[in-house]
């Protein structure tokens, strides 16, 4: 059985080219049996490949004195080995509250971060992982749940590359069964993760309940799982391939944009058009990992329309789809410059070429004025109490990180989700004026809120009257 592991384990390795004879290779070992027998393995390897291995180990705080032993244990059998090792402390918890991210993210993250790092020191251009067969197995069902298309049914890759290291797993056809008997016919030292049994992880709650009780309709559940990995892997990499030959045979591609004709894309199978959008939002923007159904469906029904000859559509705040008659753009809008201007007390206007917009003020004795206009103003106009004003006011662009204190709300509101409730539409939020007072309060940001500052009241007797002009006809009061 031992000797057996070590040949089905050397099989992937060779089949999926995961290691060539001479690589160092950083082994990531958690101390638990599937890492421990990873570790082993290429040990047992090692000289016939004439592999160069290091150790890596985090530990990540969560579990105080259980969490060091594991960390001991992992030191002293890369000692027996005689292979280096490396050890990561990293308090995670408090980057958890630092952050904000989910246990199992923050984790990872470290984890990653840290790993990658252990392999440049060492020269190491591969990090080897331990995820096995059954990990697929949940990985696969957990993603069938989550409602993901073809490529997150892939399941975990063989190998892929990250921070420019690649990872492989050249375990992910061996079950955990046979990874425990291994590791206990050899007497090698395992370490037992009480998280794991812990049913507040969804993976864990998978592992637990979900895989034992669908297990009971099909003994060969995980092997079953597993056989569609690797079906819709084969088919996933088919169909990527088809649609970049498709996408470069219909396109032009240039830095910032991406364009096509119409008729083109039309012509192409329902599957190709899905797959060339995705990844055109991956070429283009930021976000574009992070596509979902709904994201390339709104896309392409803009594409397919009948009844649209002309069509502008935001998909992310760094993309946008311009549709004019048969000529189809992807393009990443030009970022506006920022801009601030000072207004001094007494000053009736402001130009702002930047918004293509000008703004007016007028102080107005509060006797004369229509309570009713000013207690409903129109989106591009504010009323103010002018003995309230601290001057000199500040006209900019938005910030990262801006907040205002709305009228009628108790507390601060980040501006960046006003722009998201008003539909204020990505391509234009960079350019909206935010006037501040001389203490840096946003007092008023024309079309979307006025803050809770300077309200008019019965005892106002000055009306300081602001309004905003859009020399293009395009603010957002047009949206």
């Amino acid at each position: 059985m031992t000797m057996d592991l070590v040949s089905k384990v050397e099989r992937t390795i060779r089949e999926e080219r995961l290691i060539e004879e001479g690589d160092r290779i950083v082994v990531a070992v958690s101390g638990g049996p599937d890492s421990t027998a990873l570790l082993h393995v290429l040990f047992l390897l090692s000289e016939k490949w004439r592999l160069d291995l290091a150790v890596a180990h985090v530990n990540h705080r969560f579990r105080g004195d259980e969490s060091d032993r594991e960390a001991e244990a992992v030191l002293d059998f890369a000692n027996r080995l005689g292979l280096p090792c490396d050890i990561g402390v990293i308090d995670v918890p408090a980057y958890i509250e630092r952050t904000g991210l989910n246990a199992q993210s923050a984790a990872r993250e470290k984890r990653y971060a840290f790993l990658s790092e252990t392999a440049r020191k060492r020269g190491a251009g591969k990090i080897a992982l331990a995820h096995h067969a059954d990990d697929q197995a949940e990985t696969v069902l957990m993603r069938l749940i989550r409602g993901a298309g073809i490529t997150g049914l892939a399941g975990i890759p063989v190998r892929r590359t990250e921070n420019g290291v690649e990872l492989i797993r050249p375990l992910i056809r061996i079950y955990k069964r046979d990874l425990e008997s291994y590791c206990r016919n050899l007497n090698l030292p395992v370490c037992r993760d009480s998280s794991n049994e812990s049913r507040k992880y969804f993976r864990n709650r998978i592992r637990l309940d979900v895989m034992p009780f669908l297990t009971r309709y099909n003994p060969k559940l995980a092997e079953a799982l597993n056989r569609l990995a690797e079906t819709v892997r084969s088919e996933d990499d088919y169909m990527e391939a088809a649609a970049k030959r498709a996408l470069e045979e219909i396109a032009t591609l240039d830095a910032d944009e991406v364009k096509f004709r119409r008729e083109r894309f039309v012509a192409l199978h329902v599957a190709l058009q899905r797959r060339i959008i995705k990844l055109i939002l991956n070429y283009l923007s930021t976000y574009g990992n992070k596509a979902d159904f709904s994201a390339i469906e709104t896309a392409r029904s803009v594409i397919l329309s009948e009844s649209a000859s002309n069509a502008t559509l935001d998909i992310y705040e760094d993309l946008r789809l311009v549709r004019e008659y048969d000529e189809i753009g992807f393009v990443r809008p030009k970022a506006a410059a920022d801009y601030a201007y000072r207004i001094e007390q007494g000053a009736s206007k402001l130009a702002i070429p930047e918004a293509q917009a000008r703004l007016s003020l007028i102080c107005l004795d509060a006797k004369n004025l229509d309570r009713h206009a000013m207690t409903h103003p129109d989106r591009l106009e504010a009323y103010f109490d002018a003995d309230l004003i601290q001057y000199p006011l500040h006209v900019r662009n938005r910030r990262k990180g801006d907040r205002m204190e709305p009228f009628g709300l108790n507390g601060t509101k980040k501006v960046k989700d006003m722009f998201i409730d008003g539909k204020i539409p990505p391509s234009l939020r960079a350019r909206i004026p935010h006037i501040l007072d001389a203490s840096g309060r946003i007092l008023w940001i024309p079309g979307v809120r006025r803050s809770r500052h300077a309200p008019v009241s019965d005892r106002t007797s000055r009306v300081l009257y602001m309004k905003l002009h859009h020399d293009s006809g395009k603010g957002p009061e047009s949206v």
